[in-house]
């Protein structure tokens, strides 16, 4: 699968990603342990890229791409996304397409590198409390 992403977007994300970082592009509707976001109103129209020290094993669908990242998502992302995967700026944000349309208008960048994963009972807990708010 490949991802282009726009110069536009390299020129924001130089400051956010380091070369050659690790990165994966993932669904941010708490259906992973990268997101804590609950609600319905948040399947397959939220996503992030996330920064990561290590592969994940969840993820093993590579995504070639222009701007030089060791980048992947996972089976079950993949289904979300199209021919033509881009991301450009958009109203001074992140966009991520694809020849469908507009994927997210919003998408964010996330650094996992020195973070330690929630277990699922805090997870579970910060979605419930996000989820009364987002939906």
């Amino acid at each position: 699968m490949k991802i282009n992403i726009k110069d536009d977007a390299q020129t924001y994300l130089a400051d956010k990603i380091p070369a050659g970082s690790r990165v994966i592009l993932t669904t941010d509707d708490g259906s992973n342990k990268y997101s804590s976001l609950g609600g319905s109103c948040a399947i397959g129209n939220k996503f992030q890229l996330v920064i990561l020290k290590a592969a994940d094993p969840d993820y093993t669908i590579d995504l070639e791409n222009n701007a030089g990242y060791e980048m992947s998502t996972a089976p079950a992302d993949q289904a979300y996304l199209g021919n033509g995967l881009n991301i450009t700026r958009w109203h001074n944000s992140l966009a991520l397409k694809d020849d469908s349309g507009m994927l997210d208008g919003a998408l964010s960048v996330v650094d996992w590198r020195n973070v330690s994963p929630e277990t699922e009972a805090e997870r579970r807990e910060k979605m419930q409390t996000i989820g009364t708010k987002i939906c």
